[in-house]
């Protein structure tokens, strides 16, 4: 996709959130919105997958795991519109007995997802796991990892991170979606995260920073840390993002991380994002 269709795309995936959010009134429409930019250009662009036959294994495609998975309104919409499973299905999220859960779940045997993720802290550990696993097979492929930057509390979060560099699991590339935002306040405020990127290169990481709402520069460096794999060291690129990211009254608000839009908001929320592929 072009720089252009893909930011049309992401515009599209926000209208799918705040209309998934809305129409169940439950959800987390603040980090969605804020990551959006970053998922749908690893999943139009970045990603070698074959969504139309996916394999639990995923042997011979990249892979991704969304370890906050409390953001899954994001992930739904790019996989249904990347073609995993039907775009109307969107309309099914949160609902009892279906298999768009609020966190993602394979138990249900929805096509795209590998693990259950939401119980914070535990993502970058699986990818690792899977990383090492395509090394020992001789897959080339890349796994990508999505995390909070509220979950970089968590300490399993730190084991991982001092495990991958020690173990040369360079084929993993980890990204951090950083509003500086969390479920109760600035993460500077509940508990402060010092310096990432220096923590992060103390662990033998190779560390990018990027502006996670600007498409072509997101495009840019995930193009810089593909061409950068296999080389000894795990990637990790800081991505500052703006929660509630395109909708004015949710952007940069804490409040929005986990409250759906009313029947007003939501409809204010929709004009300012512009359909491009259609609604569901």
């Amino acid at each position: 996709m072009t720089i252009n269709e893909l930011e049309r795309t992401a515009t599209q995936v926000r209208r799918d959130i705040i209309r998934m959010t809305h129409g169940c009134q439950s959800g987390h429409p603040g980090g969605s919105l804020g990551a959006t930019d970053v998922v749908t250009a690893l999943y139009f662009d970045q990603m070698q997958i074959d969504p139309a036959h996916f394999r639990m294994d995923g042997a011979g495609e990249d892979l991704f795991f969304l370890s906050n998975g409390h953001i899954s309104p994001m992930l739904y919409s790019n996989m249904a519109r990347r073609g995993y499973f039907p775009v109307s299905e969107l309309a099914t999220f949160r609902r009892l007995g279906t298999r768009l859960q609020g966190h993602p779940t394979p138990m249900e045997g929805l096509p795209g997802i590998r693990i259950a993720s939401g119980s914070l802290g535990q993502g970058l550990s699986v990818a690792c796991g899977a990383a090492q696993a395509k090394k020992l097979n001789g897959d080339k492929h890349l796994v990508f990892v999505l995390m909070g930057d509220g979950e970089q509390e968590e300490g399993q979060i730190w084991e991982a991170a001092m495990y991958a560099p020690a173990k040369g699991v360079d084929n993993l590339v980890a990204i951090i979606d950083y509003n500086k935002k969390q479920i109760d306040g600035s993460t500077d405020d509940v508990l402060c995260l010092g310096d990432l990127r220096a923590k992060y290169e103390a662990f033998g990481w190779n560390v990018l920073e990027m502006n996670g709402n600007e498409m072509k520069e997101v495009v840019d460096t995930l193009n810089i840390v593909r061409k950068n794999a296999h080389q000894g060291k795990p990637q990790i690129i800081l991505a500052h993002t703006v929660m509630g990211k395109g909708v004015d009254f949710m952007e940069n608000n804490h409040k929005w991380h986990g409250t759906p839009p009313n029947d007003e908001q939501a409809a204010n929320a929709l004009s300012q994002l512009t359909e491009t592929l259609g609604d569901y």
